[in-house]
């Protein structure tokens, strides 16, 4: 428009020459082939599961699409409902049917954990250039993290590492278009770092002194391993019954 190039949404400007990108900073997941997402199972039935992947339509995970040997009428046996799973986008079709698969590197069942909802158009701030931000999150929360496109973030680890990436997450959503985000969640983090836990005290300090004057036994070391009072060797008659 009058010799410029203006960006039909509003987002972050990224230079890749020759190119550039807009990522946008709202809107709401559209499925691609090739996305990663995180789903949640919302129906079962006899060979296939309807997935809630947050796009427009619910995408139906067919039995045959799993690393598992399924017979008609187990899916149930396998996946509940409210499970939450990693599958690859494989296809839209032109009905509007979106194909996923759980057969490939990083896929399958999420167990434990929770999972984060954040708007689909951080994710790209999420992971930071070159995986920069989940580095940084995981390495100093050690946390497990799996970022799906479509916004969901399931995260595993103690109850503090989870809290902890939640508030960042939390910060990426706020401060998503602000630049230098990724050292501003390392300053976070840092500065929200739990104190180590006390030194363990030496075992020998937490031992009772003896009081001045009380008699201490050590082990014999006869293979009989009685106890005689310190100082004292040779035998040492039984005492006699009262």
């Amino acid at each position: 428009m009058g010799g410029r190039l203006y960006a039909s949404v509003l987002g972050l400007l990224q230079r890749r020459p020759p190119l550039v990108r807009v990522v946008p900073l709202s809107g709401r997941y559209i499925p691609k082939a090739q996305d990663v997402v995180v789903g949640t199972v919302c129906d079962v039935q006899g060979t296939f599961w309807l997935l809630d992947i947050a796009a427009p339509r619910w995408a139906p995970l067919h039995m045959t699409g799993t690393p598992w040997k399924i017979d008609f009428g187990e899916t149930g046996q396998y996946l509940h409902v409210g499970d939450s799973v990693v599958v690859g986008v494989e296809a839209i079709e032109n009905t509007g049917r979106i194909g996923v698969t759980m057969l490939g590197e990083g896929l399958g069942k999420l167990e434990g954990g929770t999972i984060v909802t954040i708007s689909a158009a951080k994710v790209p701030r999420v992971i930071g250039r070159g995986g920069s931000m989940i580095t940084t999150m995981t390495r100093l929360t050690g946390a497990e993290i799996v970022v799906g496109q479509n916004g969901r973030i399931w995260v595993g680890g103690s109850p503090e590492a989870i809290r902890r990436v939640r508030e960042c997450l939390k910060l990426i959503e706020r401060q998503g278009q602000r630049s230098g985000l990724t050292e501003m969640v390392e300053r976070y983090l840092k500065s929200s770092q739990p104190p180590p836990p006390p030194p363990v005290e030496p075992l020998s300090t937490l031992v009772e002194r003896p009081a001045p004057g009380t008699e201490v036994f050590v082990a014999n070391p006869e293979p009989d391993g009685a106890l005689f009072p310190e100082g004292v060797d040779g035998d040492v008659p039984p005492p006699e019954d009262n």
